[in-house]
Formats: structure tokens, C-alpha cells, sequence
């Protein structure tokens, strides 16, 4: 029997909330030309860009491995800046029965934070926790960050 589990953290950058959450919501495809080393390609396969019901196919370098994770859009709030993808198919389901990716992005006096949530139900008690998971979303908002200050001069 599997067990439900939830991993958050908090990643703190310089760029503008509205800023990372484009990328994550409209410009998804360019993540691939961002973090060449761990994300190799994301490709939609139904629907646009951005909107909920989307599916995207993310082609990644995880834990010396190269892996895949079908993803469909579950909910887009441009307000509050937050995206939740449902993982639909690939390596993930090979340990777990669901796998949700929640992303908040909160302004604040300089920069911003991204909130990420990793929520899942694993196939038997024997799998842990998706700490690397969570790592490798923390790497590649670091490496987003810093694509979105080049050419910006620290205050």
C-alpha cells in the first residue's frame, strides 16, 4: 500500500515574480535553452502553450538518468502567479500512483520567492521522499533566476 506525501521549500531570487512565472507559464518551451544541463527539451504535445487542460512532455537529466514526465496543466492563477502541472505518464509513474508540481511566485521588496510543492501518493511504503525531485526544481530555479538578470546591474 502507497502513503500520500507533500515536500515545499522556498527558493529566494532577484528577478520579478511575474517574470519567472511567464516563463513557467507562457514560455515553458524556452526552459530547455535556460537549464541546458538538466531540462534537454519540453514540447506541447495538446492544447497552447499556458493554458489549463495543456499537456507537455518534459524531457530531463535527473539523478544521472535521462528521464521523461508527461505533464498536463491542472491550474493557472496570473494573479497570484502559481501553475500546478499533473504528471500524467513517464518515470515518475513507475513509483508513484500521482504526482503533482505546484509553483507560487511571490513578489517581494526586492526579487522574489518560488514556492514550490511537490504533492504524491507512492505505489508501496518502501519509495521516499522526492528530495532530489525537490532539489532539481530548487537547481533550475536558481539557473532561471540568473537567466533573467543577465545584463541587469546590482543595485
Amino acid at each position: 500500500m502507497g502513503r500520500f506525501g507533500k515536500l515545499e521549500t522556498d527558493v529566494h531570487i532577484r528577478a520579478s515574480a511575474s517574470k519567472f512565472h511567464e516563463i513557467y507559464h507562457e514560455r515553458t518551451h524556452h526552459i530547455s535553452n535556460i537549464s541546458t544541463d538538466k531540462v534537454h527539451g519540453v514540447d506541447l504535445l495538446e492544447g497552447k502553450w499556458g493554458e489549463v487542460g495543456s499537456i507537455i512532455c518534459w524531457r530531463y537529466f535527473q539523478e544521472g538518468k535521462a528521464r521523461v514526465a508527461k505533464e498536463r496543466i491542472e491550474a493557472v492563477d496570473k494573479e497570484n502567479n502559481s501553475i500546478t502541472f499533473a504528471v500524467i505518464e513517464g518515470d515518475l509513474m513507475e513509483k508513484y500512483k500521482s504526482f503533482k508540481l505546484s509553483i507560487q511566485c511571490i513578489p517581494k521588496e526586492k526579487g522574489s520567492v518560488i514556492h514550490w510543492i511537490l504533492e504524491y501518493e507512492t505505489l508501496h511504503d518502501e519509495i521516499p521522499d522526492s528530495h532530489s525531485l525537490l532539489q532539481f526544481c530548487v537547481e533550475m530555479s536558481k539557473d532561471i533566476d540568473a537567466h533573467l538578470m543577465e545584463g541587469c546591474e546590482e543595485p
